[in-house]
């Protein structure tokens, strides 16, 4: 194919993915009040799964309800004429390419596919449903551990207390797409690995010489995504540092069969 019949393939598949996406965020945006009542609104309610859990754990450690969550003094405005359409239209579409990510992951394998040689087709079976899962746990890692901590902790957090907390809506969505989605980027880091791996950008024994200074990256990165908690950064830190050190082990694994291949060519 020539360049140009490679730009004519991309767009179609770009063309199929963006409308699964939209089909999904109209379905999303007919249930409105379950979308913001049951999910995004969740976390700022007492009866979230995240503060129950919490609750019960306490209980279940002695502690009585030192760790339940009685209730947020956070209030959500809407300052703007179109502001909660607007919401409701960036939720929605959000949302819709949370579920349409496993056709859009299909897709994007559709595209890189005819590039690929039959040896590396064999090593890339179950890419679609390897990277829908890293990036739907990312999401909701994110959702159920690291907002849930982070509205408790902005929602109660008063420098004096005759200054109440009266958030904007858009502010809110905004904080909530950036946190769940930057998770779910994140949790791709194996994939990434994998493939600066086969190409040999990445080695294993660079990724162990850097690993302290890859720590103190991902200390810096939790720190710019979560809120100016500790406990919030060091809850995503610790995840982000496991994906490394499974990363290191992936980038072991392909170079191992990058050398087995390679002397397979050279030997007489």
């Amino acid at each position: 194919m020539t360049f140009l019949q490679h730009l004519e393939e991309l767009r179609w598949h770009i063309v199929r993915s963006v409308l699964a996406i939209l089909l999904a965020a109209i379905a999303l945006f007919v249930f409105k009040d379950f979308v913001f009542g049951q999910v995004i609104l969740s976390p700022t309610k007492p009866d979230f799964a995240t503060y129950k859990f919490l609750c019960w754990f306490s209980n279940q450690l002695g502690m009585g309800d030192k760790l339940c969550i009685g209730s947020i003094p956070l209030t959500l405005l809407n300052t703007e004429m179109v502001g909660q359409f607007l919401a409701h239209i960036r939720i929605s579409l959000s949302l819709g390419l949370v579920l349409a990510s496993p056709y859009v992951f299909w897709e994007v394998w559709r595209f890189v596919r005819p590039a690929l040689y039959a040896n590396e087709m064999k090593h890339t079976r179950g890419f679609v449903l390897i990277t829908t899962l890293l990036f739907l746990v990312g999401v909701l890692f994110s959702y159920f551990v690291i907002v849930p901590f982070s509205v408790t902790f902005l929602g109660t957090y008063q420098v004096d207390p005759a200054v109440s907390n009266q958030i904007r809506l858009s502010s809110y969505v905004q904080f909530l797409t950036m946190l769940c989605f930057a998770g779910g980027i994140i949790f791709q880091l194996p994939i990434a690995t994998w493939l600066l791996s086969k190409i040999g950008v990445v080695t294993p024994q660079f990724m162990k010489k850097y690993r302290k200074h890859s720590l103190i990256a991902i200390l810096i990165a939790s720190a710019v995504i979560t809120p100016p908690d500790v406990f919030s950064q060091i809850l995503l830190a610790v995840p982000i540092y496991g994906l490394y050190e499974i990363s290191i082990g992936i980038s072991k694994r392909v170079h191992r069969k990058r050398e087995e291949n390679l002397a397979a060519d050279t030997a007489p």
